[in-house]
């Protein structure tokens, strides 16, 4: 079996298997081969990516612009529903006003008798009203046609006076009690809407009653969508519109004959009823149309059209939605898409490319190197066990040289343990030897007394000598202990206890000096983790370097403190000497560097590695007014 697939995905692949199935490795021309042919596949795969980049781009840009027709399609049906809503509640609210006028008893009575006397008061009743319903104009028309009665009474275009039978809302509501008609003002020159409403009395219909509605501010609030909306009637005529230039033209063509009817009964004025500047592009399944429109001021612009049926009336609701920027903005979201779908896709399809070339290339170029690959694994094979052997001996020699190195500094710690030995050595002798005199004093007096009788006072020399001797015995069981070697392992040490023992151990040597040390001695349940005789080695260098420090200056002082901190335990060690020079205080803790000329610079070295051996840390704080010590000790 060969391990390769026999099925290969083209060429490229086909090379592959064949290369995996050659019993000898290929030669360069099989290399350069499969070279030329990755090459042949990388044009062919940028070809065929840029053709999908291509179609997706317009693809995306045609399905984007779809969509977004459709989402403004629905948007602006809702926009257009909502205005002709508000429309209506504007017009059912001035419909209720002729209706409860119609009823009103002073209006018929005025109708009956129309007098200055009667009619004045009517006057101010249908002004009043017309401001708080927000009508432009009420008034009261007689049975003739001419009106008697209106709001504007007080203005130069007042309605009184004018003979309105040939309107038609004052025929419709003659003949059928109640008429709506949109037209130009006779008088005041405004379009509005007029609703009116038939009064009538015992002996039949009195006047009418009419109410005129004006549509600025509903034109107002269209016109800050920036959608331009318009209302028509049931002929095409723009009634109301956001763009006043658009007023009374049409949607539709209107026949001549009509035409001339409808301006022989100067309901819009002298208006020309021109078509408005339309050009329909597409008209849509759900009844909507995109078309292009000439606004005023700003250009052709291509839009979207939407109609609606405002609710009691016959008009029809139509709004303009601008396409170019939705259209624009759908096109490039959608584009964005289907870059972030299909870049990723032909990036990885690139990845397998290039993945597969690498697997051939790399097999092919694998194989070219087997032959001496295996010539040379038998020699590396001999160089490794060599290695190995000489690996396995440079480890047995560093374990014994660690083994060496340990054994040599706890020689190093035994031996600075010595040298302080050594050098308390004559100041034990000194301390010894007055209790030995003593002691051999109160012997002789002892044997004396005991020949003439006195074996009391015999007995009282004799409690003195014992405690002579337990004098010297704890002076040389502290040097016995403090000289013993080997590892002490951590434990809970009495702080107070080391401090008294070292104390102890350099009185004998600095029997003159030792009045310059002020210790405060730590409680007795203060514990530190560690050794009592290596910590008391500590100590006896930090104190030595002290007492060599401040020499035999006057008011000399050191201050041993013994403390519980934040850290643990912190034993400290000041003086008030020299302070270290500035040479020497980087490489403090260096074994060898010392200022003393009989010094070895191994007492501070090793102090710091007995209390690093124990988890703590030694701190030096020195200047021209002295050095300070800190050993953290960790709590035990």
């Amino acid at each position: 079996m060969c391990g390769n697939p026999h099925k290969s995905a083209g060429a490229l692949g086909e090379i592959m298997h064949n290369a995996a199935m050659t019993k000898y490795p290929p030669g360069t021309d099989d290399l350069g081969a499969l070279r030329r042919r990755a090459r042949q596949s990388w044009l062919v795969f940028s070809a065929v990516a840029l053709a999908l980049l291509v179609a997706g781009f317009l693809l995306a840009g045609a399905y984007g612009r779809s969509q977004a027709l459709a989402d403004l399609a629905g948007q602006s049906r809702i926009d257009a529903s909502l205005k002709a809503s508000l429309l209506r509640a504007v017009i059912e609210r001035q419909r209720a006003l002729p209706l409860v006028l119609a009823d009103d008893t002073a209006i018929r009575e005025a109708l009956v008798s129309p007098n200055p006397q009667s009619l004045g008061p009517i006057n101010r009743k249908l002004e009043s009203l017309a401001t708080s319903a927000e009508a432009a104009v009420v008034y009261l028309i007689g049975r003739d046609g001419v009106a008697v009665a209106a709001s504007n009474w007080r203005e130069p275009t007042s309605f009184v006076g004018n003979d309105y039978a040939f309107r038609d809302y004052f025929r419709l509501a003659m003949r059928d009690g109640k008429g709506e008609h949109f037209a130009m003002g006779t008088v005041s020159r405004r379009p509005g809407l007029y609703i009116s409403r038939r009064v009538d009395g015992p002996g039949g219909p009195l006047g009418v009653i009419v109410a005129k509605l004006e549509f600025d501010g509903v034109e107002a609030d269209w016109r800050v969508s920036n959608k331009p909306t318009y209302v028509t009637d049931r002929r095409g005529i723009v009634l109301i519109t956001s763009l006043p230039s658009w007023r009374f033209m049409t949607t539709k063509p209107i026949p001549d004959e009509r035409l001339a009817e409808i301006r022989e009964s100067l309901q819009f004025g002298d208006a020309p009823l021109l078509p408005l500047p339309f050009h329909q592009i597409e008209a849509r399944p759900d009844g909507s149309s995109t078309l292009e429109a000439l606004l005023p001021g700003d250009g052709t612009e291509a839009f979207l059209r939407i109609e609606t049926l405002v609710p009691s009336t016959n008009w029809r609701l139509e709004q303009l939605s601008p396409l170019k920027a939705v259209l624009a903005a759908g096109a490039r979201e959608m584009r964005l898409i289907m870059l972030a779908a299909l870049v990723p896709l032909l990036a990885f399809a690139a990845f397998l490319l290039r993945r597969r070339q690498a697997i051939a290339i790399r097999s092919a170029t694998e194989r070219l190197a087997r032959n001496e690959l295996e010539e040379k694994v038998e020699e590396r094979t001999r160089d490794l066990r060599m290695a190995r052997d000489r690996l396995e001996t440079e480890i047995a020699d560093h374990r014994q040289t660690a083994e060496k190195l340990q054994a040599v500094q706890q020689d190093l710690v035994q031996a600075n343990r010595l040298a302080i030995l050594g050098q308390i050595a004559a100041g034990v002798a000194h301390e010894i030897n007055q209790p030995v005199a003593t002691i051999r004093a109160y012997a002789d007096n002892a044997r004396v007394l005991l020949d003439r009788g006195q074996s009391a006072t015999a007995a009282e020399n004799m409690g003195s000598i014992a405690e002579l001797t337990e004098r010297v015995g704890a002076i040389t069981d502290e040097l016995r202990r403090f000289a013993r070697k080997g590892h002490f392992a951590a434990e809970p040490t009495a702080m107070k206890d080391v401090v008294e023992g070292a104390f102890l151990l350099l009185r004998s040597r600095f029997a003159g000096r030792m009045d310059a040390i002020s210790i405060e001695l730590p409680p007795h349940g203060l514990k530190a983790l560690g050794n009592r005789i290596r910590l008391e080695q500590v100590l006896i260098n930090l104190l030595q370097n002290a007492l060599e420090a401040i020499g035999d200056r006057d008011g000399a002082t050191i201050r041993v403190r013994c403390e519980e901190t934040a850290r643990g335990i912190a034993l400290t060690v000041a003086d008030n000497g020299p302070g270290i020079p500035a040479a020497i205080r980087d490489e403090l803790f260096t074994p060898f560097n010392t200022s003393k000329e009989e010094g070895l610079g191994l007492g501070l070295a090793i102090s710091k590695e007995i209390v690093s051996d124990y988890g703590g840390t030694i701190e030096v704080d020195s200047g021209p007014s002295g050095t300070t010590f800190t050993v953290h000790l960790k709590k035990a």
